[in-house]
This record gives C-alpha cells, structure tokens and sequence, in this order.
C-alpha cells in the first residue's frame, strides 16, 4: 500500500464560525496511520517511518476496525491526552481516528470530508477501550474552543466540511487554534529526547 503523505495542518491564534467548516477537539498524540491489511496492522509517523511498539493497540485495530489514519494518545479520566504518560507509555494507548483514508481497495482521499468521516464512523465499533471516533461539531468553533479552554485541552482544529485529503501548502483545508493557556504545552520538547 501507498502511504499518502498527511495533511498539513496551518495555526492561527483565534477560532471562527462558519457553516462550511467542522471543528474537532486538537487531541495531544502522535500522529499516525494505520494500515491494515492480512490480518496485521503496522503504524507509520507523518515522515512515514514505521512506529514499533503499541502491541496491544495494533492487534486491537486489527480486530476492530478497518480505519486508515488517526493519533495514538494517552487520555487521562476526563478524556484529555496526558503527553507525559503517552510518551512513557504509563497508561493503555488509544486510538483516535478521525479521517479514512481508504477502504477494501478504494482510495477515498478525493472524497469530501464528510463522506469519509461517514464511512470511518460505521466501521469503527460503537465502544472499544482502544479505538475512538473522533466526532466533531458543525459550523461554531468559538463555542467548542471556549470549551477547550475551560477543560486545560490543547485546543481545537478547524476543517473544512468539503475538503480532500492532500497535501498542498497552498490550501488551508486544517487550522489548528491551540490554548495559549493549556497546562502541557511546556517541556515537550524535553519528553520527546528522553524518549527518543
């Protein structure tokens, strides 16, 4: 299988409204893709490098779900990924997919959004310790990112309701709008060497 090069996600400081856009909480994980296939699912970072480890995680995603890209997070009792835990790897991993990439064979990246996040959702299981759908809301980022806030989250990211999934630095399809004053942001840096 062709792995698709992700899709590039652009910042901005403020959230917006606006009924052509959905809006997802920003969930603090590694961003990987799942490929499934022969009964075995590998894991691969955004530079395409294959992710080891998460055994459990993957035999899960093989018996559960047939999706194609999503972020492995740790979540604390509230649902928010706790960074420092998922890169010790404290805690049971989750998956949360939030985008189908292809499915039995059919490439559905020039798909809208919503259409592969329909089909994500009927084949994901309605409840699993592992994998998780990330839903989203329709058209008033301001009213989730307050939420965020409130709940020490990372923040939100803005996707246009139509968009394909590719990679072009010239479309602005993905805005991420982080917390400025979310709890974790400080000393990743120091996690991922310690790590590493």
């Amino acid at each position: 299988m062709l792995i698709p090069q992700p899709m590039t996600s652009v910042q901005q400081p403020e959230p917006f409204d606006d009924w052509d856009w959905i809006y997802e909480i920003k969930h603090v994980g590694f961003r990987a893709l799942a490929v499934i296939e022969h009964g075995q699912c590998r894991l691969f970072s955004r530079k395409k490098h294959r992710r080891t480890g998460y055994q459990d995680l993957r035999e899960a995603l093989v018996k559960e779900v047939n999706a194609e890209t999503a972020e492995v997070a740790v979540v604390d009792h509230l649902g928010r990924s706790v960074f420092a835990d998922m890169m010790q790897r404290r805690h049971l991993a989750r998956y949360f997919a939030f985008d189908l990439l292809s499915l039995n064979g059919e490439d559905l990246t020039k798909l809208p959004l919503l259409t592969r996040m329909e089909k994500l959702k009927r084949i994901l299981p309605s409840r699993s310790p592992h994998v998780l759908y990330v839903d989203h809301s329709h058209g008033n980022g301001s009213a989730l990112y307050r939420l965020a806030c409130q709940l020490d989250l990372e923040g939100i990211v803005a996707k246009r309701a139509d968009s394909k999934y590719e990679d072009n630095p010239n479309v602005r399809s993905w805005i991420k709008i982080k917390n400025p004053a979310y709890s974790q942001k400080d000393g990743r840096g120091d996690l991922f060497k310690r790590a590493g």
